[in-house]
């Protein structure tokens, strides 16, 4: 299992000081986001070369926003950002859906994708569909983002993002690790809430308090070949104006490490 970080661990910093926490707890790889100013403000070539010189790989962009309802200005943004991340040497661009509570029909899902893969094939970059587990989402499991990738062509062009406390909100139990391109972890530790009421603001970091069961998830992608990063993704208030989130994140590495290798043991 191999760690990796999301920018949104520590939004005040800039790009590159947060090249240089990755670099500090042992990350080679990172995600880069386009709702942090200091990113989407800088130069492609600049924000490649600052990742380059930490020794880094950007996994991914985060995200374009909602993949799945088509538009002209949808396909404008989707160009411009699929440039941005083929020029900062990024490997994929994450698709989030539309999550406001309107449907979104599966063939207008496939045709999104079908126009998204025109644009991301091209410049190298694949499409990682994160489906969002929110009750008012309108893509929340990942048979469905399987159907629809497979639909638009398979997954050449697309895989899936396994994101934790998304699995968790939808009441998911299937995995799928051999379409996984990428696993976002985070935790939610607050006893009164009950899944239908977690949001963003409730994902801390990973510890022995977590409600999402982090451990018993990566358990089962890897054991049944997921290889890929796992990258931490808390969205917190809390965590991001902690004055030493080196030393936080590096516990809640060690305390996940541990676990799933006592849970692989366990059930060895």
């Amino acid at each position: 299992m191999r760690f990796a970080l999301n920018h949104i661990v520590a939004p005040r910093l800039s790009l590159a000081q947060f090249f240089a926490l990755a670099r500090k707890l042992d990350c080679s790889e990172v995600e880069i986001r386009n709702d942090l100013p200091d990113v989407t403000g800088k130069n492609p070539a600049e924000v490649g070369r600052l990742a380059g010189d930490a020794g880094l790989t950007i996994l991914s962009v985060n995200a374009l926003y909602p993949f799945n309802r088509w538009s002209d200005d949808l396909a404008s943004r989707a160009g411009r950002l699929a440039d941005f991340a083929a020029g900062a040497g990024a490997r994929a661009l994450v698709l989030c859906p539309l999550n406001d509570g309107s449907p979104i029909a599966h063939s207008r899902t496939v045709e999104a994708l079908d126009r998204l893969r025109e644009i991301l094939q091209p410049r190298g970059l694949t499409g990682l569909v994160e489906p969002l587990g929110f009750p008012q989402s309108s893509l929340r499991r990942k048979a469905d983002a399987i159907a629809a990738i497979t639909e638009a062509g398979g997954f050449e062009a697309f895989g899936l993002l396994h994101d934790t406390f998304h699995h968790h909100l939808a009441g998911e139990t299937e995995f799928f690790p051999h379409r996984t391109g990428l696993v976002h972890i985070s935790g939610v530790t607050d006893p009164a809430l009950a899944a239908d009421q977690m949001l963003d603001p409730h994902r801390v970091l990973v510890d022995g308090d977590d409600r999402l069961e982090n451990v018993a998830q990566l358990r089962a992608l890897l054991a049944d070949g997921y290889d890929g990063p796992v990258s931490f993704e808390p969205f917190a208030p809390e965590v991001h104006a902690l004055d030493d989130i080196e030393t936080a994140l590096r516990e809640s590495m060690a305390l996940v490490r541990q676990a799933v290798g006592q849970a692989q043991e366990a059930g060895a």
